[in-house]
């Protein structure tokens, strides 16, 4: 059985991706937004990384608690559902730059 079966019930048109994290792997703390649209993301490190870069570092399995997923051809992280509403990406705070 692969992970994304492990998680049901994940939109599996969506998330293609759910990287093992590793033992120093940071959370997504914050969202950096531009004009209501995500451009980045603060980690639990205070480090703040764009899109591109916080995707690479999550497939490393530098971030937790996050898949990628697909959408109209662009990859973007999601939140890999835990029962927990207040840690998803989208309820987390909005800093910028």
């Amino acid at each position: 059985m692969s992970n994304i079966e492990n998680l049901s019930p994940l939109p599996l048109n969506t998330l293609r991706d759910i990287p093992r994290p590793r033992t120093d792997a940071k959370e997504i703390v914050a969202l950096v937004k531009e004009s209501g649209r995500v451009r980045g993301y603060q980690l639990s490190d205070g480090q703040i990384l764009d899109k591109e870069a916080a995707i690479a570092l999550a497939r490393e399995g530098g971030i937790e608690g996050v898949g990628i997923a697909h959408r109209h051809g662009a990859e973007y992280l999601k939140s890999l559902p835990d029962g927990t509403e207040n840690n998803n990406l989208g309820n987390l705070p909005a800093v910028s730059r």
